[in-house]
């Protein structure tokens, strides 16, 4: 039995060992030990494969790739067919396998090449393609005379194998653009009102109270400097936290005593990752198109309880509120893109939806917002993030 044959039957047989009794040895015969093998060997091939087809990833890649398909040498090419690893003896075959490589590429289909001399080895170029990607490359095993079919088979199956991961590799990266762009987005969407009357607001204290306009320019500068930062795609609830007391402190020197605001934060949660820029849109709804409209104004309050494995943010104003059926028809994209009329008669420029799309992309549906809200009762925004996730960190 090839290796490529084992790993394509391993699985159901690794899930037999899997529910044997604890006290029962999981590998006992000679083929179980090989199933073994062999998925510990494609593990690890897949290790950096998802990192995505480069030289390094294919250097690491390429001795468990060769072991799977029981080739005596084997080669990775990229999409142009350069050689990226050649992994094993035989090396004066490499630049019949990267020409080899190339034809299979152009035409999507594998080749054999015979390699020169009475050695009679023979050079099977498989080409690499993604759903996504296209063809990204090519791989090559040499073999001694004539491949029988199990050999083509098994250099088949591993090819599939490895481009079922780069594909995930370039869906990784795609998501990754996406979460990037959704951040360019988000930072966009910063209200031009809020930077226009926090300029306006610390103007007027120049000449009246200029320590307090210096301590004001502070509080902007590490505003707009934390909003427009370049690391990462997430941050700690703690450093969001933060950011939201400099923007409160700007808009409470505009609106002075009109806006009033409450913070309840258990310090078990302050450590939690949550989305880069998740809060700030939803206190910034709250305040412009809450409580702005109120001649009044009123408060915000804004709640990060502890509660098991979640943190559960609210953020909550006693404003003008809105119509609940603007929710339940999906019409909070319309009303962020100003073609619906906001409650304050503005085009609200403020990312719900965005925020809402970042939290289900990365903790799953059950973890997107819930707001509550009817016209002149106000509104409350619901925020529930685990407390820990794998793969989510600042």
């Amino acid at each position: 039995m090839t290796a490529a044959a084992i790993l394509v039957s391993g699985v159901l047989i690794a899930g037999a060992l899997l529910a044997w009794p604890r006290t029962r040895r999981t590998v006992t015969t000679p083929a179980e030990r090989a199933v073994h093998m062999v998925l510990h060997t494609a593990s690890e091939a897949a290790r950096p494969l998802r990192r995505g087809l480069t030289a390094d990833s294919a250097a690491e890649a390429a001795p468990h790739l060769r072991a799977l398909t029981g080739a005596q040498a084997l080669g990775i090419a990229d999409a142009e067919g350069a050689l990226l690893a050649w992994e094993g003896p035989h090396p004066e075959l490499a630049g019949i396998f990267t020409d080899a490589a190339r034809r299979a590429i152009s035409t999507a289909r594998p080749l054999l090449v015979a390699g020169p001399g009475a050695g009679g080895h023979t050079v099977i170029a498989q080409p690499l393609s993604t759903e996504y990607g296209g063809m990204v490359g090519a791989l090559g095993a040499v073999v001694s005379g004539q491949p029988d079919p199990g050999m083509l088979g098994a250099v088949a199956e591993v090819a599939r194998y490895a481009c079922g991961h780069i594909e995930l590799a370039e869906l990784d990266a795609s998501r990754a653009r996406l979460d990037r762009a959704e951040v360019r987005a988000l930072r966009a969407q910063i209200s031009p009102h809020f930077i226009y009357n926090a300029l306006n607001t610390i103007a007027s204290f120049v000449r009246t109270d200029p320590a307090r306009a210096r301590e004001l320019i502070l509080d902007f500068a590490d505003f707009t400097r934390y909003s427009f930062r370049t690391a990462g795609e997430f941050t700690v609830l703690a450093d969001e936290l933060k950011n939201i007391d400099r923007y409160l402190v700007l808009e409470r020197a505009r609106f002075g005593d009109a806006l009033q605001v409450r913070l309840q934060v258990a310090p078990e949660v302050l450590g939690v990752v949550l989305p880069f820029l998740a809060l700030q849109p939803l206190v910034e709804n709250a305040v412009r198109h809450g409580l702005a409209p109120q001649p009044s104004g009123g408060t915000l309050t804004l709640v990060a309880a502890d509660e098991g494995t979640d943190c559960v943010i609210t953020i909550e104003d006693d404003g003008v509120g809105m119509d609940p059926d603007l929710l339940r028809s999906g019409a909070l994209d319309a009303i962020e893109k100003g073609s619906v009329d906001a409650p304050s008669g503005e085009s609200a420029h403020i990312g719900l939806a965005n925020v809402d799309d970042r939290l289900r992309a990365a903790f799953g549906d059950d973890y997107g917002l819930i707001v509550e809200t009817a016209p002149r009762a106000g509104t409350k925004v619901i925020m529930r993030i685990p407390k820990f996730r794998a793969g989510i960190h600042p």
